[in-house]
C-alpha cells in the first residue's frame, strides 16, 4: 500500500505541466551528464592508465571514480568531477568569515550570493587547470599519453577543465530551472551509475570464493539498519514553540497564534561529507604524484587510521559550520522581536537567540557525530563482514549521499504537490 501511494505521489507530480517539465528538464541533463561520462579525452590510453591508477583497488582514485561514475577510471572529459567546484565552494566560503567585503556581499542578499557565486566559479576554473595540470604531466610520466608533445598535452589539460566546468555549468542550471541541487544529483547519478556494477562484483565474488554468501547477507541487512538510521536523523527535527502576542493595527486584531521553530538534527544535509571529501581527496591525490609527499599519503592514506581520523574530524567541522551558514539564532530571535513572537519562558531578544544556539549546538553535535560514522562505517563494516574494502564504497559515504540526495529532492517534489493540494511521499 505504501508503494502504491508512492506510485500515485509520482503520477500526481507527472500531471502538473511545470513540475512535470522540471523534472524532465533535470532527467535530460543528467543524461547528458551520463553520456560525457564516456566521451574519452584524445591522446591518452584509458585502460593502462585506469591500471595504473587502480581505481578498482579500494585506494583513493577509486573513491573518486565513485564520485565521478566511473569517468575517472575511462579517464573521460568529466574525469575530474565536480570536485573543484566543491573545493572552491569550500574556500570562499571560509574566506567570507575573514574578509568583511565577502561577508558584506552575503549579507546583501540575492545580489551579493550571485557576486559570490561568480567567485566560485573563477576558483573552479584555477583549480580545475592546477588539477588537469597535475594529472596530464603524471599521465605523460607514466607513458599513457600517445604523442606528448606540447599541443597535446594543453589539449588534455584544456579538455579536463572544460568537463569540469561544463558540469559546473549543468548543476548550476539544474538548480535553477530543474528540481533538486544540481551538483548534489550529478554526485547522486555518478555513484547510482556504478551501484550495478558494485552488485555484479560482488556477486561475483561470492562464484569465485572471495566473498562468503553470509558475509553479502550481512553487508545487505547492515546497509538496510543504516538507510534506516539515515532516514531517521535526516528527518528528526527539535521543535522549538513559539507563541505570537496580540496586536491591534488598524481595526484588525492581528497575532495570537502558535506556531514552532523546526531544528533540524541534520540541519546541513550531506554537505559535510561531500565538502569533507572532496577537500581530502586534493592532497592526497596531489601526494600520490609528488615523491617528497609519500610520507604524508602513507599518515592519511584512503583506508588508515589518520585517514578515518582526520574525515571524521572534518565531517563534524563542516557539519557545524554548514549549520552556522544557515541559521543565525540572533537574526532568528530579531526577527521573532520584530513581529511579535516569543518562547514561552524566555524574555525577547538576546535570550531568545542564547537558547536557540544551546539548543542547536546539541542536537547539531549529534548529527555531526552521526555522519562522522557513516563517513566511517566502510571500514567497520569490512571488519564485520569481511568483505574487500572496494565493494564497500557504498555502504558509508556513497549510501550517506545517495540517501541524503533523494529525500531532498523528494521534499521538493512534495512542496511542489502541497501547493497544488496533492499528497506527497513524506506521510
Amino acid at each position: 500500500m505504501r508503494w502504491y501511494k508512492v506510485l500515485d505521489a509520482l503520477r500526481n507530480a507527472l500531471r502538473i505541466g511545470d513540475l512535470r517539465s522540471k523534472i524532465l528538464y533535470t532527467a535530460l541533463l543528467l543524461v547528458v551528464y551520463r553520456i560525457g561520462c564516456h566521451v574519452p579525452v584524445p591522446g591518452v590510453d584509458a585502460k593502462q592508465l585506469a591500471e595504473l591508477l587502480g581505481t578498482g583497488e579500494g585506494n583513493i582514485f577509486g573513491f573518486l571514480d565513485l564520485f565521478s561514475g566511473g569517468a575517472l577510471g575511462r579517464f573521460t572529459i568529466f574525469a575530474m568531477g565536480v570536485n573543484p567546484y566543491i573545493t572552491a565552494s569550500i574556500i570562499i566560503q571560509l574566506l567570507t568569515i575573514v574578509i568583511p567585503y565577502l561577508e558584506e556581499l552575503q549579507k546583501e542578499g540575492v545580489e551579493g550570493r550571485k557576486k559570490i557565486q561568480q567567485y566560485v566559479r573563477y576558483g573552479t576554473v584555477v583549480l580545475g587547470v592546477v588539477q588537469a595540470f597535475s594529472i596530464t604531466i603524471v599521465a605523460r610520466n607514466w607513458g599513457v599519453v600517445s604523442n606528448p608533445n606540447f599541443f597535446t598535452l594543453t589539449l588534455i589539460i584544456v579538455t579536463l577543465t572544460a568537463g569540469t566546468s561544463f558540469l559546473m555549468w549543468l548543476g548550476e542550471k539544474i538548480s535553477e530551472h530543474g528540481i533538486g541541487n544540481g551538483i548534489s544529483l550529478i554526485i547522486f547519478t555518478g555513484i547510482i551509475a556504478r551501484l550495478p556494477l558494485g552488485i555484479i562484483q560482488a556477486f561475483q565474488g561470492v562464484g569465485q570464493g572471495g566473498i562468503s554468501i553470509f558475509s553479502l547477507l550481512l553487508f545487505a541487512v547492515l546497509a538496510v539498519v543504516v538507510i534506516a538510521g539515515i532516514v531517521f536523523v535526516q528527518e528528526g527535527q527539535r521543535r522549538i514553540p513559539v507563541q505570537y502576542a496580540k496586536r491591534m493595527i488598524g481595526r484588525r486584531m492581528y497575532g495570537g497564534q502558535s506556531t514552532h521553530i523546526p531544528l533540524r538534527v541534520n540541519m546541513a544535509g550531506v554537505i559535510p561529507v561531500i565538502f569533507a571529501s572532496s577537500l581530502l581527496t586534493l592532497p592526497l591525490t596531489i601526494a600520490q604524484f609528488i615523491p617528497a609527499l609519500s610520507g604524508i599519503a602513507n599518515v592519511i592514506n584512503y583506508g588508515t587510521v589518520g585517514y578515518n581520523l582526520l574525515y571524521a574530524g572534518l565531517v563534524i567541522f563542516f557539519t557545524y559550520f554548514y549549520t552556522a551558514v544557515t541559521f543565525n539564532p540572533v537574526e532568528v530571535a530579531n526577527n521573532m522581536k520584530k513581529n511579535g513572537g516569543f518562547i514561552p519562558g524566555l524574555r525577547p531578544g538576546r535570550p531568545t537567540s542564547e537558547y536557540l544556539e544551546r539548543v542547536l549546538n546539541r542536537i547539531t553535535l549529534f548529527g555531526a557525530v552521526f555522519l562522522a560514522f557513516i563517513a566511517v562505517l566502510p571500514y567497520i563494516m569490512a571488519g564485520v563482514t569481511r568483505m574487500p574494502t572496494q565493494f564497500l564504497y557504498f555502504g558509508g559515504t556513497g549510501l550517506l549521499i545517495v540517501v541524503g540526495v533523494a529525500l531532498d529532492t523528494m521534499k521538493q517534489i512534495e512542496a511542489h504537490l502541497l501547493l497544488r493540494h496533492y499528497e506527497g511521499f513524506m506521510r
